[in-house]
């Protein structure tokens, strides 16, 4: 069955998907996008990733392509068409097509695309097995807030990784302490058992799972702080893993050459890790 995906008002064929070779999104990556988790056909945090891709377009002076209520029946064309249960759909909006030219252009219609793809539901199992992640200085600009399509700097951090046979790549910035991964959100567990996140800022992307593990957290009593940390304080952790909206939550048992705790993973981490399987249960 053929990928169908959604390009300024309509459903084609993925692969003839297509936008102008002058958008702005391509030539400038004036552009920016939210990935959904779908969960048994229902979008895991929707409306919180619609919050942030509002905040988003705010941020750059980009011009909302519709109306929430006409973005939320699009997307449930474009997951019905694809029949899809579990998986991921991606949506991006940029600042539309110009002639090529620095300054914002006025009076600019945006393009607005959506795609899908089919991933495996949550399994606890898999995703609970530990895994390796390298340390890299932070190279990125200083409005990581904003969730925006320039991502060559996650890009090579992640390649990095996987040359280095790991899953992910911590970023430090010029102080020593980690800010985040190249795709996910930081966290480690110290040897009293507090839960630390490093504070939102203009340094780091305000991840949607990272604010549910918070609420869960707050929730289940469990002793949590939004606090930077150390590189070094990370791989002297109880425990540590990353969180985002597609690969969940993650164990890290391995941080460069240095093993975290036993070296597998911990039960901090796996216990909110059950708890999350349980919020995208009800929220199915």
């Amino acid at each position: 069955m053929a990928r169908i995906s959604y390009v300024n008002g309509q459903y084609v064929d993925h692969r003839n998907a297509s936008v102008h070779i002058e958008d702005r999104g391509f030539q400038f990556a004036d552009s920016v996008y939210e990935v959904f988790a779908v969960q048994n056909s229902c979008l895991i945090d929707g409306d919180a990733h619609l919050d942030r891709l509002d905040r988003s377009l705010n941020e750059l002076s980009i011009t909302q392509p519709m109306s929430r209520a006409a973005l939320k029946l699009v997307i449930r064309e474009v997951l019905r068409r694809n029949h899809i249960t579990y998986g991921a759909l991606y949506l991006q909006v940029t600042r539309g097509q110009a002639d090529r030219d620095f300054p914002f252009p006025s009076d600019i219609t945006p393009t607005l695309v959506l795609t899908v793809k089919r991933l495996k539901p949550f399994d606890y199992n898999a995703v609970s097995q530990g895994i390796k992640v390298i340390s890299i200085d932070d190279i990125r600009w200083k409005r990581c807030d904003i969730k925006t399509v320039s991502l060559l700097a996650g890009a090579m951090g992640k390649t990095q990784a996987k040359q280095a046979g790991a899953y992910e790549a911590w970023q430090v910035d010029g102080e020593g302490c980690i800010t985040e991964g190249t795709s996910s959100n930081a966290w480690i567990v110290t040897q009293d058992g507090l839960l630390v996140t490093r504070s939102l800022s203009t340094d780091i992307l305000g991840g949607i799972t990272r604010k549910t593990l918070l609420a869960i957290a707050e929730k289940e009593n469990l002793k949590f702080e939004e606090r930077s940390f150390t590189l070094a304080e990370a791989k002297s952790a109880r425990e540590a893993f990353s969180s985002s909206s597609t690969v969940f939550i993650r164990p890290i048992i391995q941080i460069d050459d240095a093993k975290i705790g036993d070296g597998k993973p911990g039960p901090f981490c796996l216990n909110v890790l059950k708890l999350y399987g349980q919020y995208m249960e009800n929220c199915s």
